[in-house]
């Protein structure tokens, strides 16, 4: 289930990573607050390469998250994950979203520095 979630970023936690079967792995969490009557704070995480998204996104930062929710079941125990695969942060006059480059990835330039005036 894909959802948009949007929130300040109040904490970065700290990178982990590790090797399962699989190979190796890396990790970093954050925390959002929504902005609602009852606001919410929402750990998400991201996961290898997604990773860069988290350098260009300060604490204080307003955030659009497009992640998946999904849950897996472990010794009877129900585990929920929030994983992102996209984040936008607001730009500064507030309007629209500019959404982070990933390692290596540039965003494209907007249509009106192609005119040839």
């Amino acid at each position: 289930m894909s959802v948009e979630l949007k929130g300040k970023l109040i904490q970065k936690l700290a990178p982990e990573s590790g090797e399962s079967q699989k190979g190796k792995w890396e990790k970093q969490q954050f925390v959002i607050e929504t902005d609602e009557q009852f606001p919410r704070k929402i750990c998400i995480a991201v996961w290898n390469d997604k990773i860069t998204m988290l350098e260009h996104v300060a604490e204080g930062d307003l955030l659009t998250v497009f992640a998946n929710i999904s849950s897996r079941e472990f010794n009877t125990k129900w585990y929920t994950d929030v994983v992102a695969w996209r984040i936008e942060r607001e730009s500064d006059e507030g309007t629209s979203p500019a959404p982070l480059p990933l390692e290596g990835e540039e965003i494209p330039e907007s249509p009106e520095d192609d005119l040839p005036f």
